[in-house]
């Protein structure tokens, strides 16, 4: 909860067994106030699973004990939500104390002496008229978080809604570090078998929990299951700096990128990442290997200028013609490489008219052939 808490501020500590404290003060501008953020954490957590209890204070501990109440302000909090010594709490009670409010109307002296000074620093605490420095909670470099399945689940696609929660503390880790991630990996681990990996990635740096859903939806319908997993593990490790954007004045270019690179990663899930791809320019003569494949977005290294026009579309094969089913309107363009690695070539290369349409073709020692289309 703390991980996930940090994305609403850098100053979350921890307060065993089981509370989690936020200074939330530099932060209520951002978020629209104290009832707008207390909203927000309320449904976050509830997407989390966890059921909390929320309350702001002018201090961590008066916070604390209003949540710990469930009382409005300090005056009207029952005694026990301030978990004093038992002992003391068995005198307050003998002397019919039941709220805070009247604790503090009580002589401080005499509660030193009959309840101990411990009592008397927390009420001061809890005012204000004490510091009271915290450690704050550091979230760990890397993402990883598991969840156990209410039941064995035999369809990889059932664990979307379970898998869900984790993405969702994913997504707080990494706003908490100003980072997102390229990919992460969904283990979903069986009994007795090693664990069945799924990795999902992305065009650029993200941190988005539905458009990491809808990628690992795609991915999970696709994914068999040999035997039932009981337990869900997600990771994510190499962090990169991810600042907000700020919209522009006159359309914007960044949210249409962002929109190409979502359709891009839709893709790369649905048909795999060998199958969507990135072309670059390569320095090879030889034209089937003139380009290579590149992850999308990513730049090619330097390329080699062709002394001749290049088709955008290539056969690969080449597909066999017969003389009288093309035009020859320029060339030859002679094209003679590849004896250092077995894949020698020694073609003449010609723009053709076949048909309606403008061909890339050479001849060979074996005939002629269609290599690329102009238009």
């Amino acid at each position: 909860m703390a991980v996930w808490a940090g994305q609403f501020t850098p100053r979350v500590s921890l307060e065993p067994p089981r509370a989690v404290l936020l200074e939330v003060e530099s932060s209520l501008r951002l978020f629209g106030g104290a009832g707008r953020l207390i909203a927000r954490l309320r449904r976050g957590l509830a997407e989390l699973g966890f059921d909390a209890l929320l309350a702001t204070g002018p201090t961590a501990r008066a916070a604390l004990w209003l949540a710990r109440g469930r009382a409005e302000t300090l005056e009207a909090l029952p005694i026990e939500a301030i978990e004093p010594a038992p002992e003391a709490l068995e005198l307050l009670r003998r002397l019919g104390i039941r709220t805070l409010g009247e604790l503090m109307r009580l002589p401080r002296a005499g509660v030193a002496a009959r309840c101990g000074q411990a009592l008397l620093d927390a009420l001061d605490r809890a005012s204000g008229a004490l510091p009271e420095p915290r450690a704050f909670f550091e979230p760990p470099e890397r993402f990883s978080a598991t969840l156990e399945l209410p039941a064995p689940v035999s369809e990889a696609d059932r664990v979307l809604f379970a898998a869900r929660r984790l993405l969702v503390q994913m997504e707080g880790f990494l706003a908490a570090r100003q980072a997102g991630v390229r990919r992460f990996t969904l283990g979903l681990l069986h009994r007795g078998r090693p664990a069945t990996l799924l990795e999902v990635s992305f065009a650029a740096p993200r941190r988005d929990v539905e458009h990491a859903l809808r990628l690992l939806r795609e991915r999970l319908a696709r994914l068999p299951l040999a035997c039932p997993a009981e337990t869900i593990r997600l990771g994510a490790e190499q962090l990169t700096p991810l600042a907000g954007v700020a919209p522009g004045l006159f359309g914007d270019a960044c949210r249409d990128a962002e929109e190409w690179e979502q359709l891009t990663e839709r893709l790369q899930a649905r048909l795999g990442d060998a199958r969507v791809h990135g072309l670059a320019m390569h320095a090879e003569h030889r034209p089937e290997l003139a380009g290579r494949p590149v992850p999308p977005g990513a730049a090619g290294g330097p390329a080699q200028a062709a002394p001749g026009p290049r088709p955008l579309w290539l056969l690969e094969p080449p597909r066999p013609l017969n003389e009288g089913d093309f035009v020859l309107l320029a060339g030859p363009e002679r094209i003679e490489s590849g004896w250092w690695d077995g894949g020698d070539v020694r073609r003449d290369y010609y723009i053709a008219a076949c048909g309606t349409s403008l061909g890339w073709i050479f001849r060979a020692c074996e005939g002629w052939f269609l290599h690329g289309w102009f238009a």
